[in-house]
């Protein structure tokens, strides 16, 4: 101890060591010692002199401080001074010290290089990283929290090399998950500023931590913390969130499906007093609504950023984000982050659109928001970063929008201006002629956007008539902004004028004409176009050789002094065609222009640098080449190239009309043929229930022929008892009443007779019937077969329509093919000297063909036509014969059915007349009367009459 003593600056009476000799005697003392407490002694004395001795410290030591984390991780005092050791030797995190700012700067250099060198060396052997690794595993505070310092150190100092070196490590990730689950809060928090250096630029550390449930956690911490209102925390969670997600599809595809969009809303909720905000509230929604950004960024996939803007509708993220837009006291950054922000989730979807359309701002009387947005933007007492924000909301707003662009457009028409209120095209008319610049080019570029790719209000915006001053008669807008580009306002009014006017007039030949129809505009353009101007009015020359392109490209020749080829005879003899060709790119190898076409937003660092805008540079870039293919087009090639158009426009037009009739004829067959399925299915049931009929016909009948039968042995059993039946002692009377009771049932025997024969007659007309139906059952099958051969041939002959819809295809295909190859012969001509017998005759083979292929589809449409025709009858007499058989079947089964009901009563007073008449010759047997049956009864009644007949001849 009493070495310690001395290196620890006690009083000695000799003189003092130097600090790299106490070092060296240390380290000595670490490698040597053989007693814990020794070795404990000597590394805590290493720690307290690593800040002030860092370069010595580091290089005689850091090997020693290694082998004590190999072999002493027993004693958990010891690996904290190590590891306490190395991170002073390694962090580049000085104590600040009054020096000169020459100093300074020269020193963090150098400690810059110093930690990277240090860094370099601890990892140069992987294993020392894997053994770092597993002390932050530790759970004891003196371990593990110097072990997360370190690892952050060496992240930041060689932060891909360590990346590899953890991504390779077995569970070396999930190790370090685990870190914000532990309950110490400092451990926590660093564990987050681990990972945030973890997770830089490394897309599959990124997907690694995301699916350890790293979004569940960091939100829960943030909600902990209390979301904005959280400290310094928050922020840390925020950005290793924007670590996590930022350029990383499939993470934020996972945060989307994990319902994590839905848990941001809490974020964003605001009260009615928001003044006073603290600067890290600031920092923290700030950092919040740039989250939600990489979400909806248009950089993203379009399906992944669709659907998080759904997302964040359904779950009321756009509306609460409307809702600080629209209060009261937020801090002008913040509101014009939460500008952008809205700006991105509607821009492109439809349904977020029309909701932001809808928002209101509290005001008396409320205006809609898109109103006072723009208020701000041509306001030139706002905040420029402001007024470029609601530019970008402004055009995300009406991207991919024909219906917002109709509204805004709607309110410039004169048969909808409220003169009571402020409308959006009142706005922007007066920003597009104040004198402010700035207000000029961001009116002039939000007009143009709700122009773009909509053929339809670029013409309606024709009828737009402004109101100058008094006295004078109104003049149309396009006419006031080509007045005040000839007035030579500033650059950047110029150049945003410029922009409005090629959109405008870009694939619209009806606004071409009219801007052709001033005879001052296209000689101010070729003016500006053929002077030598400096740098500054070279941008403006460009443009206004775009502009001067464009009405000659979309020139629809329908004004005599200004046709394509005097407008390109005026440009060669005034400007000169490669003059013409090199201004136009000078718009393209602008500095801004390559700086506008990087991103969709607009973001400059001074109003100056406001030049561009991003959807123009699209323009340019499509137009650029059409243009100087045109200027130096001959008028004959433009002549043939417009017969080409024609000749392809009809061609097309007769392809889309036969393309139209083949579509309905599809339509019409499969129609036809789900009626015949439907007759095939109820001709089935029909044949069913036919056979059915049938069978239970021929069980009546059965029925009956048993029953006749059984009758009939009935009577023969009763004439053989009547022979043997004799009269013994029997009185008068009583046989005088049995004869006259017998007398009586013989009469109602007589009248049961009667109605037997009478129901025999209906039996046979029962059968005759039963026969004609049997004959009709076969007429039916004949019929079904009818139909069943008939329904073949429909099949056949939907066939052969069929093969002829694909021969009509591969004419069709045969066309287009042609197509194809006559715009190639086109494209490939030589734009000076050009075939044109060899052009003529190809287009004349070309038309004969196609009149001759014309008339073939003609009649073919003819033939299926009447093919369909002849279907349509033969369906219906199929239908009729259908109806016809089942109001048949109706009325056998109704006649069978009576039938077998007086079948039924009949046999019921049959029996009950046998039961009686047994009965009586019962009894008459019993008395000793003799009974005789019907048939002798019959006989003896015409013996008696015969004796009569002779007695009276007799007499």
């Amino acid at each position: 101890m009493n070495f310690l003593r001395g290196v620890m600056g006690g009083p000695s009476a000799g003189p003092q060591p130097s600090g790299a000799d106490t070092i060296q005697k240390l380290c000595d003392r670490v490698a040597s010692s053989t007693l814990l407490d020794d070795r404990r002694d000597a590394v805590r004395a290493l720690k307290s002199l690593s800040k002030k001795y860092r370069l010595e410290v580091g290089i005689q030591a850091m090997e020693h401080l290694i082998h004590v984390l190999q072999t002493d991780r027993s004693d958990s005092e010891i690996i904290g001074y190590a590891l306490d050791t190395l991170y002073n030797v390694i962090s580049n995190d000085l104590e600040e010290e009054e020096q000169d700012d020459s100093e300074e700067e020269n020193l963090a250099k150098q400690v810059d290089d110093l930690g990277s060198q240090f860094t370099e060396i601890f990892i140069k052997q992987q294993e020392n990283v894997t053994l770092l690794l597993t002390l932050v595993e530790e759970f004891d505070f003196h371990v593990r929290w110097p072990g997360v310092k370190l690892l952050t150190s060496l992240l930041k100092q060689q932060g891909p090399q360590v990346q590899q070196i953890i991504l390779v490590s077995p569970m070396g990730v999930s190790r370090l998950m685990d870190l914000l689950a532990d309950s110490r809060e400092v451990i926590r928090n660093d564990g987050v500023l681990l990972l945030q250096q973890l997770t830089k630029s490394n897309a599959a550390i990124q997907k690694i931590v995301a699916f350890e449930n790293a979004f569940e956690r960091l939100l829960d911490i943030i909600t902990e913390e209390g979301n904005s209102d959280g400290g310094i925390v928050v922020e840390d969670c925020l950005l290793l969130l924007q670590n996590l997600l930022k350029n990383n599809n499939s993470n934020q595809n996972f945060f989307k499906e994990g319902s994590y969009i839905q848990r941001m809303k809490p974020w964003f909720e605001v009260g009615d007093d928001n003044c006073g905000w603290s600067a890290q509230k600031v920092t923290n929604l700030h950092l919040m609504l740039q989250l939600v950004r990489v979400l909806v960024s248009p950089t993203n996939p379009p399906g992944a950023t669709s659907s998080c803007q759904k997302a964040m509708f359904h779950c009321g993220l756009l509306q609460q984000l409307c809702t600080i837009l629209m209060a009261t006291g937020v801090p002008a950054d913040i509101l014009t982050e939460t500008i952008n922000t809205v700006s991105e989730v509607i821009r492109g979807c439809q349904t977020n659109q029309d909701y932001f359309a809808s928002v209101n701002a509290p005001s008396n009387p409320p205006r809609p928001a898109i109103v006072v947005l723009l208020m701000s933007m041509v306001n030139e007492r706002q905040p420029f970063v402001l007024r470029c924000a609601v530019l970008y909301c402004f055009q995300c707003f009406l991207y991919k929008n024909q219906k917002g662009q109709g509204e805004i457009v709607s309110t410039l028409l004169p048969s909808t201006i409220d003169g009571n209120s402020v409308s959006a095209g009142q706005l922007l008319c007066g920003g597009l002629f104040s004198t402010d610049s700035l207000s000029n080019w961001c009116a002039a570029v939000a007009l143009a956007h709700a122009l773009q790719e909509n053929a339809t209000l670029k013409e309606q915006l024709l009828r737009v008539q402004l109101a100058t001053s008094i006295g004078n008669p109104p003049v149309s807008l396009l006419q006031q902004c080509t007045n005040i580009l000839s007035q030579g306002s500033k650059v950047q009014t110029r150049v945003g004028l410029l922009m409005l006017l090629c959109t405008w007039l870009s694939n619209c030949s009806i606004a071409v004409t009219h801007f052709l129809h001033n005879p001052a505009n296209v000689p101010f353009l070729t003016g500006q176009i053929a002077e030598n101007l400096g740098e500054e009015e070279q941008l403006v020359q460009g443009l206004c050789a775009l502009l001067l392109g464009i009405s000659i490209y979309y020139n629809d020749n329908s004004l005599e002094n200004y046709r394509k080829e005097k407008l390109k005879q005026l440009i060669e003899k005034r400007i000169g065609r490669e003059n013409f060709i090199e201004k136009l790119g000078f718009i393209s190898k602008h500095e801004l222009y390559s700086r506008a076409a990087q991103k969709p937003q607009p973001s400059f660092s001074s109003p100056d640098h406001m030049m561009f805008d991003h959807e123009f540079t699209k323009l340019v870039k499509e137009l650029e080449g059409v243009i100087s293919k045109a200027i130096y087009k001959s008028s004959e090639e433009d002549k043939k190239e417009e017969e080409v158009k024609k000749t392809l426009e009809q061609h097309d037009n007769i392809v889309t009309h036969y393309k139209k009739v083949i579509r309905e004829q599809d339509q019409e067959l499969e129609e036809l043929k789900q009626r015949i399925n439907t007759l095939t299915s109820q001709n089935e049931q029909l044949q069913a229930t036919v056979t059915q009929q049938v069978s239970q016909i021929q069980q009546h009948k059965d029925q009956y022929n048993l029953l006749k039968v059984q009758l009939g042995k009935d009577t023969q059993h009763h004439n053989s008892h009547s022979d043997t039946f004799q009269m013994n002692g029997i009185q008068t009377e009583e046989v005088s009443k049995l004869k006259e009771e017998l007398e009586e049932w013989k009469n109602k025997h007589e009248l049961l007779q009667g109605q037997l024969r009478e129901k025999d007659s209906v039996i046979e007309k029962l059968n005759s019937s039963q026969l004609e139906m049997g004959t009709t059952e076969q007429s039916s099958q004949t019929i079904r077969s009818a139909g069943l051969e008939h329904n073949s041939e429909l099949q056949k002959e939907l066939e052969m329509l069929r093969s002829q819809i694909q021969l009509q295809a591969a004419e069709i295909s045969k066309l287009q093919m042609e197509n194809q190859k006559l715009q190639v012969m086109n494209a490939t001509a030589d734009p000076v000297l050009g075939d044109s017998g060899a052009t003529a005759a190809t287009s004349s083979e070309l038309e004969a063909r196609l009149e001759q292929e014309i008339k073939e589809l003609k009649s073919e449409v003819k033939t299926l036509s009447e093919e369909k025709e002849s279907l349509k009858q033969q369906l219906d007499s199929s239908s009729s014969t259908v109806a016809i058989l089942q109001d048949e079947k109706s009325k056998l089964q109704r006649e069978v059915a009576e039938s077998k009901k007086e079948q039924d009563d009949l046999l019921v007073l049959l029996a009950d007349q046998d039961q009686k008449i047994s009965a009586l010759k019962i009894k008459l047997k019993d008395l000793g009367v003799p009974v005789e049956d019907e048939d002798d009864i019959e006989s003896g009644d015409q013996g008696d009459e015969d004796e009569d007949g002779d007695e009276d001849e007799q007499d």
